[in-house]
């Protein structure tokens, strides 16, 4: 049982009920924060309060290092900040139901961009009052550090784990590349099963080994050191070679200069268990380590190339790039950006005058450095990939929203094709789409609609973004016989014209999937 506050003031009966909402989280740490606990012990606070629950914000399985990825803080935020709550109080489980940052301030910005919007937050599972005292600000201060030294010593933790397994010969994440495959073990060492790509244990005492794949990977990989070492070619003529054969990558992609130098350069291939090349801890920035931090395991594989042709092929690989200073890796870099205006990292690797860009990673700490040092700033670019990412990761949660909420109704919700398309109960098709905001010269919004292209699904989902395109303002939910014919975009930035089909929340999607129940005549 989860442990409630001692005390808890009660309210007259005729008192006037308070609209509140309630904003529950669920990371993978503790089972007694379950959702359906946070959600029994704040109904049990608001009756005795005489709040009314009007609204709900939740964030399943989410971590609390950072506000990415939790769509339910986020719209809270957003409703609170742009006037559209609805309540005038938010009920959190506890402090630390906000996150676990390492930066204790970030839990209290949260707040305090709540209570700056005239929303109150209060603790059911708390101490103590949320009052603005002395004592009450203390103790949040207390709570939010010691929550961060929580994800601190579980970081550590955790990272001592993985650094143990990779040692006894574990694989820990990322594909097995061409010519491997994934083994799935038992705490025993019994197989169970040989995993596909993106497929991925689910018994934590299940472990993971490489073995040697299929034989003719195993023969191109074989084909890719023979060619580079005896015969004395290029990366990129390899990469040229295997295209021309219509030999494809473990991806299913075509082959570029960058992966056949992971395949040359990766040390699995002789059996090496390697790991920690880059660091992601807390989730705070991802940095390249050197060879002192990486963690390893010679021998623990069965090797599908020799050893000695694999040192020869590192061997080589540095001699050619020792052939080239820093100076004249740089006027290479200048003279492809003056004849195409821009750089990006699968550029440099398809000129063929150019080093491959994991060099330039290497020889500069980063292509960003090496970017500078010609002249180039890439800034726009990168901030509208970080914001297609994002887009993604929302439409993503989106669709994962829309396929649990109606399962866990008893119904079904099936993707047809790509990301966005969905089949309900084996009735009617729905088209997710992403409304991304762009400013026009005139300085009002306009919202660009992207969905999957094919047949036309019955219902019209599409997710309008806030002008910052980082929180969502609200859904154009529709039957597609309702718009007319006209397209998504048009729909989208007619607010007056389709007003009706704008919505907060996709719950006229689920009560659309809803199934009732048939009594049988007697």
């Amino acid at each position: 049982m989860m442990e409630q506050a001692h005390t808890v003031l009660r309210p007259a009966v005729d008192a006037q009920r308070v609209r509140a909402a309630q904003y529950v989280r669920m990371s993978t740490d503790h089972q007694s924060y379950s959702i359906d606990n946070q959600k029994d012990a704040i109904r049990e606070f608001a009756d005795a309060m005489n709040y009314d629950l009007v609204a709900t914000y939740e964030d399943a399985g989410r971590s609390g290092l950072n506000l990415e990825g939790r769509a339910g803080l986020q719209r809270l935020l957003a409703d609170v900040e742009t006037k559209n709550a609805d309540f005038e109080i938010v009920i959190v489980y506890d402090v630390s139901r906000w996150g676990r940052f390492p930066n204790p301030d970030e839990s209290a910005s949260y707040e305090y961009r709540c209570r700056v919007a005239g929303v109150r937050i209060e603790y059911c599972g708390e101490q103590f009052a949320n009052d603005g005292s002395i004592g009450s600000d203390l103790l949040k201060a207390i709570k939010r550090t010691m929550a961060a030294e929580h994800s601190r010593v579980l970081s550590v933790k955790v990272f001592a784990g993985q650094c143990r397994l990779i040692q006894m010969g574990y694989r820990q994440g990322g594909s097995s590349g061409l010519g491997l495959r994934r083994r799935l073990i038992d705490q025993h060492g019994r197989t169970k099963t040989m995993l596909a790509l993106k497929e991925y244990k689910s018994l934590q005492t299940d472990r993971v080994i490489l073995v040697p794949g299929p034989p003719d990977e195993i023969a191109t990989v074989r084909w890719i050191y023979n060619e580079y070492v005896k015969a004395g070619r290029t990366e990129l003529q390899i990469a040229r070679s295997l295209n021309a054969k219509g030999v494809v990558t473990d991806l299913n992609r075509s082959w570029k200069r960058e992966s056949i130098h992971q395949i040359l350069s990766n040390e699995k291939y002789v059996g090496n268990n390697v790991w920690n090349r880059q660091s992601f801890k807390l989730k705070q920035r991802k940095v390249t380590n050197g060879t002192a931090q990486l963690v390893r395991a010679d021998g623990v594989f069965e090797p599908i190339v020799d050893r000695k042709l694999f040192k020869r092929a590192q061997a080589m690989a540095d001699a050619r790039s020792s052939k080239m200073n820093n100076d004249q890796m740089l006027v290479m870099l200048a003279g492809l950006l003056k004849r195409h205006g821009t750089l990006s990292g699968p550029m440099i690797d398809a000129a063929a005058e150019c080093p491959p860009s994991s060099r330039y990673r290497k020889k500069f700490g980063s292509l960003l450095r090496a970017y500078q040092l010609v002249g180039y700033d890439p800034s726009q670019n990168y901030r509208f990939l970080d914001i297609r990412r994002r887009l993604r990761e929302i439409l993503e949660e989106a669709v994962q929203t829309i396929v649990t909420t109606i399962e866990r109704a008893g119904g079904s919700a099936v993707r047809q094709s790509g990301l966005g398309v969905l089949r309900i109960n084996e009735e009617f098709t729905v088209s997710i789409a992403m409304g991304r905001c762009r400013n026009t010269p005139y300085g009002y919004p306009h919202w660009v609609a992207s969905a999957e292209r094919g047949p036309a699904a019955e219902v019209q989902v599409a997710i309008r973004m806030s002008p910052d395109n980082q929180t969502i303002l609200d859904y154009l939910i529709a039957p597609t016989h309702e718009i007319g014919g006209k397209p998504l975009n048009h729909a989208l930035n007619k607010r007056l014209e389709f007003n009706t089909f704008f919505f907060k929340s996709l719950d006229p999607l689920f009560a659309l999937a809803e199934r009732d129940a048939i009594t049988a005549a007697r």
